[in-house]
This record gives C-alpha cells, sequence and structure tokens, in this order.
C-alpha cells in the first residue's frame, strides 16, 4: 500500500462537502452550498434554538468524529422528505422517528467522509451513531485533535458539521 497522502485542510474540506453534497442530493433532492470553513467555532455558532445533533466517529489509522447540526425544522423536512410523510407526521410519530432519521443521514454522511480517508490510505471503521436534541448545545472541543468546522446552506437552512481529527 502506497504511504497516506497528507491530510490537509482542503483535503478534509473537500471530502466533507462532497460527503454532505451526496447525501443531500440522494436523500433530500436538495442542493447543499458550502458557506466557509473555520478551524474554531464563532460567536455566532451558539445553537440557542432547538437544534439535532449526530455524532459518528471514525477508528483505525485515524481516529475522530464528526457532528452535524441541523435545526430542528430542518431536520423535521428531511425525515419528512425520506419517510414521505409530512414534518407534522413526523413530530406525531414522535422523537425516536426522528432520531433514527437523523442518524442515517449522519451515518451516510460520516461513511462518505470514512471512505475518503481510507482512499487516501488511512482505513478506518465507523462507529454507531449518537443522537442529542434541545436547545443551547454546542461541540466542545476533544483535546489533542485538529478541528474544522464547515459550514452549508441547505434550503436556506445553516447545516454544520463539526469535524475532529486525532491523527496516530
Amino acid at each position: 500500500m502506497p504511504a497516506p497522502t497528507l491530510i490537509t485542510d482542503a483535503v478534509i474540506r473537500d471530502s466533507i462537502v462532497r460527503a454532505i453534497n451526496n447525501v443531500c442530493h440522494i436523500m433530500l433532492k436538495q442542493e447543499a452550498r458550502f458557506v466557509e470553513h473555520t478551524p474554531q467555532p464563532k460567536a455566532t455558532d451558539a445553537q440557542s434554538t432547538s437544534h439535532i445533533f449526530g455524532s459518528v466517529g471514525f477508528v483505525g489509522s485515524i481516529n475522530g468524529l464528526v457532528y452535524l447540526c441541523l435545526p430542528d425544522d430542518f431536520a423535521l423536512f428531511a425525515a419528512g422528505h425520506i419517510l414521505g410523510i409530512s414534518p407534522s407526521e413526523v413530530a406525531f410519530e414522535g422523537p425516536e422517528t426522528l432520531k433514527d432519521v437523523v442518524g442515517e443521514i449522519t451515518n451516510m454522511t460520516v461513511g462518505g467522509f470514512k471512505n475518503a480517508l481510507c482512499d487516501l490510505g488511512f482505513p478506518c471503521k465507523l462507529t454507531l451513531p449518537t443522537i442529542v436534541r434541545g436547545n443551547n448545545l454546542a461541540v466542545a472541543a476533544i483535546k489533542g485533535t485538529t478541528r474544522h468546522i464547515c459550514h452549508f446552506d441547505c434550503k436556506g437552512h445553516r447545516v454544520v458539521a463539526d469535524i475532529q481529527i486525532k491523527a496516530d
């Protein structure tokens, strides 16, 4: 196997942009427009309204976590579109339905990101998704990781991917 390619900011950004675009296009029939890439959260990233955070880790020759932050109304739209029901029907089904769909969106997105890492010579496997929903949520930095925060606009909503990587 050839030596792994250096994982630069551009490689991280391009890999997550491709993964999110693929999932939004396939699952939601929507475009996700990349807005910006930052190494740290901005003061305006505080989530005072209700959001759902999905996270999936990857472990192997490179380790890390990817958190996807979705506003509640966007998550309801996405779940409704994927399940073929209205957002109000998703809400009626209960929080587990929404968590399942957000978990699958997160798993598919991080799977695409992980595949890009594997293609670069960093074999790794995914962990199970974790979903948290609420107000005033924020992602803390994990000690010893490099952080990449990518903002997207999808259907007028800000979707944020917070990627934290530790290369051994």
